[in-house]
This record gives structure tokens, sequence and C-alpha cells, in this order.
């Protein structure tokens, strides 16, 4: 930030609302390229927003309302002066499944749209609350492999769901396997067609960004098939098109269907939160860094929460970022907020007087929209990078899938969060725990990684590379015992180097085999102990007992103490540091 910007930065509460430090420090030359990109993002907004309307399950016109409501939102509200947010493939699949059961027979348009919009209203909450308190980090429950995996499964679960659309008929089947089948045993009612326009839609969806970067492939596409179905009439030859839109933007209104579907909502509305501000972050740290800005986590919580508020708030759907979109935006030299504003009021014209433009866009085009954006989930690169480094990271992946495939999208959130966690758990729970010894060249190594690496005669040096907590404290008096049985050995070191905590359990622990070790005539020395763990445990009573003899500085003091206490063999002392 320049001193120029921050000298005209608004004082008192204008300074939290981004969009007003924005709008103080908006430079004219920004007007033009600002202009530029909003129109040209607007062409890939309309399109998309419809598409995922669709994969909702909501009305293609919803799409767009949220497109508008949630660009503006984030304009007031967002740090960041490039991220694009609107409706997401990703998240689409989840609006869907959280409202079907909620809908039941009916399916009433109505009623779906004000549950979508609920549903918003809560990942909004949830976001600005999160944000607020600073949770950021929440951001970051779900691990990589994890997250992929998800992706994955979620790819592979649109592209199934939208094969009948595809061809140009319809099911009712919502699980993936029942939808396979479904899909098989209607083959027959397939519209040549569609099929063919959709086909061809796809191919050029997938084929043409590799041709050329400046043409954007999804408004070749969607402008050649509404061309190509108006020209022929393809709606009298069976292919179901879009139709005219509704004239106009909705006004504001505060959602609301039932009490009792509150719960199962907020429940989904967790897992949208889950699956969408990990990427929302990870793009918006991206694209800032490389314009040489930073964006704090909790103030872009903040910022899409009150995106998915507004969009609730207009008979939308919830949001996330995207990295495709928001790549649009910086290759048309986007500066600013004010490119999703043109983008937004593109649609409002659009919405107001040109709402039958659209109307001969079949509905297989948009199918292959979404098929497309679900092909660039799925992540076989990273799937065959774990197997080549991390087989165990391949198996997460590989569960979190089956997770998604086999149980639904939103159980499979459940599945992605609950893998991350009890990979933390496992990781701290059974941590790497190896005797270290001394190398000729003076550094103290793991003797199962390095030959050369000799231990001390007598003594044991033991490293343990977790937080020693109530979780783990067995399994490390376990290795401890085992070790102390050994021929000969008469102390053992603990070196605390990797040791980041020691809770109450783990030092009522330490102070318990301190006794039991020495009553068997073995010492335990302690070494390397970071000076704030240091200082915190001077409160726990085995500290305060402990014998100043019995902390080191470092293992070549530890070993000499060990040698001048009880004179045996000559430990060969020399300086070292342990790795």
């Amino acid at each position: 930030m320049t001193s120029r910007e921050v000298a005209s930065r608004p004082s008192g509460l204008p300074q939290h609302v981004p969009g007003l430090v924005l709008l103080s420090n908006y430079q004219r030359s920004w007007i033009r390229p600002d202009l530029a990109a909003g129109l040209i993002l607007a062409a890939i907004l309309v399109p998309q927003g419809m598409a995922y309307a669709e994969l909702a399950g909501l009305p293609p016109v919803t799409g767009l309302y949220t497109t508008v409501a949630c660009l503006v939102g984030y304009a007031i509200m967002g740090p960041s002066r490039i991220l694009v947010l609107g409706p997401d493939s990703a998240v689409s699949p989840l609006i869907l499944a959280a409202s079907l059961p909620l809908l039941g027979a009916s399916g009433d348009p109505a009623t779906a749209i004000a549950l979508a919009g609920m549903l918003a209203l809560l990942v909004g909450a949830i976001e600005i609350g999160l944000g607020a308190a600073k949770l950021g980090f929440v951001a970051d429950l779900l691990s990589k492999e994890v997250q992929v995996g998800y992706m994955n499964g979620l790819g592979i679960t649109i592209i199934v769901s939208q094969l009948p659309k595809l061809c140009g008929f319809s099911t009712d089947e919502e699980r993936l396997f029942a939808q396979i089948g479904a899909f098989v045993s209607n083959l027959d009612e397939t519209n040549g067609i569609t099929l063919a326009l959709g086909v061809t839609t796809l191919l050029v969806l997938l084929v043409l960004p590799h041709v050329s970067k400046k043409l954007p492939a999804i408004l070749v596409a969607i402008v050649g098939a509404t061309v190509v179905s108006a020209a022929f009439g393809l709606a009298d030859h069976g292919v179901s098109t879009v139709g005219a839109l509704p004239q106009g933007l909705p006004a504001p209104v505060l959602p609301w269907t039932q009490l009792s579907d509150v719960f199962p909502l907020l429940i989904a509305a967790v897992g949208i939160v889950m699956v969408s501000l990990t990427d929302t972050i990870a793009t918006s740290a991206s694209f800032s860094a490389r314009r040489g800005e930073e964006v704090s986590p909790d103030k872009e919580m903040i910022g899409v929460g009150t995106a998915n508020i507004a969009a609730g708030l207009f008979q939308g759907f919830p949001v996330s970022s995207s990295a495709s979109r928001t790549a649009v935006a910086e290759e048309s030299k986007a500066k600013s907020q004010v490119t999703g504003l043109v983008g937004a009021g593109t649609v409002v014209l659009l919405l107001a007087f040109l709402n039958s433009l659209l109307a001969d866009l079949p509905q297989t085009v948009l199918a292959a929209v979404i098929m497309a954006a679900a092909y660039s989930l799925i992540d076989v690169r990273a799937l065959r990078r774990y197997w080549s480094i991390r087989r165990s990271a391949l198996l997460l992946s590989v569960v979190a899938s089956v997770g998604v495939i086999a149980l639904g999208v939103i159980q499979g959130i459940v599945v992605a969060i609950s893998l991350s966690i009890l990979m933390f758990f496992r990781r701290n729970w059974w941590p790497h725990g190896e005797v270290l010894g001394k190398t000729p060249s003076g550094a103290w190594h793991a003797v199962d990684d390095r030959e050369e690496a000799q231990q001390v005669p007598g003594v044991v040096i033991f490293r343990w590379e977790a937080p020693l907590f109530f979780a783990n404290v067995g399994l490390f008096r376990q290795q401890v015992r085992s070790l102390a049985r050994g021929t000969g050995v008469g102390s053992i070191v603990l070196q605390c180097e990797a040791m980041t905590d020691i809770d109450v359990t783990a030092a009522d622990m330490l102070e318990q085999l301190s006794a039991e070790l020495e009553k068997q005539g073995v010492r335990l020395e302690i070494v390397e102990l970071r000076a704030r763990l240091r200082e915190k445990m001077r409160r726990y009573p085995f500290f305060q007992t402990l014998d100043r003899d019995h902390l080191h500085s470092s293992i070549d003091a530890a070993v000499a103490a060990i040698a001048a206490h009880d004179p045996g063999p000559d430990p060969k002392e020399q300086g070292g540091a342990s790795t």
C-alpha cells in the first residue's frame, strides 16, 4: 500500500469496510481496464451461473440473481481487489443434497429457492462468525490429500448425474450407482440431436482452451449452440431449451420454510464452509501474492460471508470463489472489485432488457458446462504423486473419494473431515520416536537411518517427535520402559527439541516414570527443552523437584555429565548437534 493510499484511508467505521477504502483510493487510470475486464467476465458469469443453478436443483435464473448479489456483497466487504465469487461446481451438489430430503415428493421450486436462501444465510453467518473470531485457521482443517479425494469423488458424481441431461432425458435417482443403472435403462429415450449438440459443446469446452488461450471456450460454446438452436428450430425437434428468463431482479426477502429445516441445513452449511473456504483463502492468497498484496484470511471469511448473506436475501444460494473466473479477471487487467460490479451490472441489464436472449439455449449445453467444470475438479496427477511419495496419502485420498461416491456428497464431506481429524490424532497419538547415535562428524542422527551413527555405551538417547500429552503418554512410557530394559543401560537421555508441549498428564507421567527408572538404577536426563516450554513447566511439581543436573542444554552436555557422574567407557565426546 502506497503512502498516498495510507494518507487517504477513511477513519472510524469506514476503514473497516474494504469497499469504502477502495472507493477513497480509486484511481482514474483504473476505470478503462476495470470496465473492459467486467464485460469480459460477464460473458462467463451468465452461462456458469445458470449451469450451476441447475446443478443445485434450482431454476437457472437464480444463478444470475446469486451472481449479482454476491459480487456486490463482496465488493463492499471483500478484502481482495481481484477475487471473483459466484456459483460454484463444488458447492452446488451440496445444495442439492441438502434440499432434496426437505423438499419431499413435491419438488416445489419456490420451496427449493427458499431452502437454498436459508442455506446461504447460514453459510454466511458461520463465515462471518469465524472471521470475526479470527478463526481463519479452520480453513486448513481439510488436509490436501483428503481435499483432493473429496473433489475427485465429487467430480465423478457430478459427471454421472449430468449424463441423462446430456442425452435429452431425466431420471429421479439420487445415489451414484442407482443413477448409472437408471441411465443405462433409459438410453432408448436418448434424443440424437440433443446428444450430438451436448457432446460437441463438451469437446469445445475441453479442447479449445488447449488450442487458444484468447478465445473463451464457454462463450464460444454458448453463443454457437444458441445460434444453431435458434436457426434450426431445435426446440421443435425435441431439444429442451432454457426458455425466456423472468424479467428484472427480485426484491430482497428473508427466506424461510419451517423451523425443522434449520438443523439439517446447518449441517450442510458447515460442510459448504469447509469445502469452500479452503479453496477461497488459497485462491485469494495466491492471486494477491502475485500482485504484491497481502490478504487476511479472517477478513476474507467476512467478505465471503457477506457475499453469501447478500445472495440469500435475493433468491440466491451459497457461493464460493473461482480460480478460473479470477484468472480471467487478472488476464483482462482488472484493477479492483469495480470489475465485479461491472460484471454484476451487465447481468442486471441482461435480466432487465434482454431476458429472452438465451431462450433458445439448449439444456444439454448447460449439462456440458457442468461436466467440463466437474472434470476440472478431478486431479489424477496428484494421485500419481501420492503413490510415488507417500502411499498412505493415496489411501486417504481414495477413501475420501469412495465416501462421496458411495454415501453421497453431504455424507462424503463428513467422511473427509473425519479422515482429516483422525489423521491429525493418529500422528499425535502414535508419533515417531527414535534412538540417536553419534556420527564421525560429531552430529547426532537416528541409528536406523545412518549406519555410521554409534550409540554411547550405557546411554540411550531418545528423541520424541511430537507434543507429549494425555493421548500419547502411554505409548511414550511403553517405549522408554522398553529401552530401559536394554543390557547395560544406565541412563536415558530424552531429547526434547521436537517436543512443542507437555501437558499436566504428561508431566505427572514423567514424574512417575523418573521414580520408576531410578529404582531400576536408570537416570532420566532431559536435554534441549525449549526455553518457552521450560518456563511453562516450572509450575509443574515434577520440574520443581527435578534436580538441576538432570536438565542439559545439549546431548553432548548430558553425555559429559553422565560420564562425570558414573565414569565408565569413554563416550568419545565431541562437539556436535542433533538432526
